[in-house]
Parts: C-alpha cells; sequence; structure tokens
C-alpha cells in the first residue's frame, strides 16, 4: 500500500511504516500528534521519556473524563507506554533508513499517522452472545531532509569527489613511474646479459690466440667434387715425386759348421 503522505522527491525523504499493530488507534493516533513536525532528535527524546513516565502524552481528542496535568501546564494527558514503545521503534526505523539512503542527521518529522487497519469479532465461550473486537492499528511516520542539512550534505559530496579524483590521479602516476622502473631494470639485465655473451663468440672466433687450431669442418663428398683442381702456370710442370730407394733388409747371419780340428 501507498503512503497516505504525497513525496515529490524521495530522495530528500525517509520513511517507515508498521503494519496490524495490537494496539488502539486512537492512543496511536495522539502520540503521533506530539511528534508531529517537530526534529527528529526531539522526538525520539520525547517518546523515550513518555516510555520512562517521566513526561506524559497530550491528549487532544478521546480525553473524556481524564485528569489534567501539571507537566502539561493543566492540559489533559496519560501515559501510553505500550503505543509509545510502537511509535518510537517506527521512528527509529525512520531514521536507519534515512542513514542509509546518505542522508544528513538534520532531519524533520514531515508526517506521522495511525489508522485503524483491521477489526476482528471476538465471541464469549459456551455459546453466550457477548461480542467483542480486536482492531489493529497501522502506524506511518515520514522524515524529511532540512534544506541547510541538503546543502552541507552536497557539499560533502563534492569535496569526496575532489579528493577521490585526486588519489585516482596520484596512484595512477605511482603506477606508470613503476612501470617505467620496471622496464629500465628489465633493459639492462637484457644488456648485461648479451655482454659475456659476445666475449664467449669473440673467443670462439680467434683460438689461434692460445696455440689451439681452428677446427674445420670435414667436406662433403659432393663439395670435394665441386672443388677446383690446383692451377699449374704455364710451361711449368710439377715437381715429380722423386723415388726413394728401398732399403734391403740384413739377412741374418748362418753359423758354419765348426772346423774338426
Amino acid at each position: 500500500m501507498s503512503y497516505s503522505y504525497k513525496i515529490e522527491n524521495e530522495s530528500d525523504f525517509a520513511k517507515a511504516r508498521v503494519e496490524d499493530v495490537n494496539a488502539s488507534p486512537k492512543d496511536l493516533a495522539e502520540v503521533c500528534y506530539n511528534i508531529r513536525r517537530k526534529p527528529a532528535e526531539a522526538a525520539l527524546q520525547l517518546l523515550e521519556e513518555a516510555k520512562a513516565r517521566k513526561r506524559p502524552i497530550r491528549y487532544r481528542a478521546h480525553n473524556t473524563r481524564m485528569a489534567h496535568r501539571k507537566e502539561l501546564q493543566g492540559q489533559k494527558g496519560r501515559w501510553p507506554v505500550k503505543c509509545v514503545g510502537i511509535v518510537l521503534k517506527c521512528l527509529e526505523s525512520a531514521v536507519a533508513n534515512a542513514k542509509e539512503r546518505g542522508l544528513s542527521e538534520e532531519l524533520v518529522v514531515a508526517h506521522a499517522s495511525a489508522n485503524k487497519k483491521h477489526s476482528y469479532m471476538r465471541y464469549s465461550s459456551k455459546g453466550r452472545r457477548n461480542i467483542s473486537r480486536l482492531e489493529t492499528a497501522r502506524v506511518e511516520i515520514v522524515l524529511k531532509e532540512k534544506e541547510e542539512g541538503k546543502k552541507k550534505r552536497l557539499e560533502e559530496e563534492k569535496k569526496k569527489k575532489e579528493e577521490k579524483s585526486k588519489k585516482n590521479a596520484a596512484e595512477e602516476k605511482k603506477k606508470k613511474e613503476e612501470q617505467k622502473k620496471a622496464a629500465e631494470k628489465s633493459e639492462a639485465s637484457q644488456k648485461k646479459e648479451e655482454k659475456p655473451g659476445a666475449k664467449k663468440e669473440e673467443k670462439a672466433a680467434k683460438p689461434e690466440e692460445k696455440g689451439e687450431k681452428p677446427e674445420t669442418a670435414k667436406a662433403t663428398p659432393e663439395e670435394k667434387k665441386e672443388a677446383p683442381e690446383p692451377e699449374t702456370k704455364k710451361g711449368v710442370e710439377p715437381p715429380e715425386k722423386k723415388a726413394v730407394p728401398k732399403t734391403e733388409k740384413p739377412k741374418p747371419e748362418t753359423k758354419g759348421k765348426e772346423e774338426v780340428k
């Protein structure tokens, strides 16, 4: 069900409602009348004092044969503790809803009302025709933010946004600087790794300095075929190979027969 109070801009309001409460709608209506159009803090204080029986609730209607109270300067009133507790819980829930919406603490009770909800028939036992009725009620409370509080809230929100933007910019700068440092470190490490590799290549390219012969790759048969023959000068014959004389092995000496004396 919709609220009986018309709300133009819901961003400036907070509301709460209690349904089917087992309490007198007349007493609830008088309690709501006492807190209407008051600041939320003052209304909470009034209800807490009334619940503790330190301050009576003024009755403007339904007050026949009701005593006068000197705390109310001779006006009629009493202490409806049960109804005060119900309205107090509803008001506390409305204040909590305002905090969740991000409203300021400067709130006013724009609307507070109580109405009859249902009435249930009750019959006495043993077939008696004594009939009674159980009436339930509904309580509505709407809080509105003051204009001064709204201005302060908007200014605070602007400041928070500016601070957030500044923090984000500073964080982005830090990230960029860290990325640059990491890139420089990676480049320096790559250069260091490349230098010892170049030294090894130089050593491998100059092994003759240490008296070592460079390893020559074996030529494949195709390369041998393709390799050109050594050129000879015109009119000059290649030197003939000198024949090396064969040396005869000395024959082993044979001992002759011994001469007979």
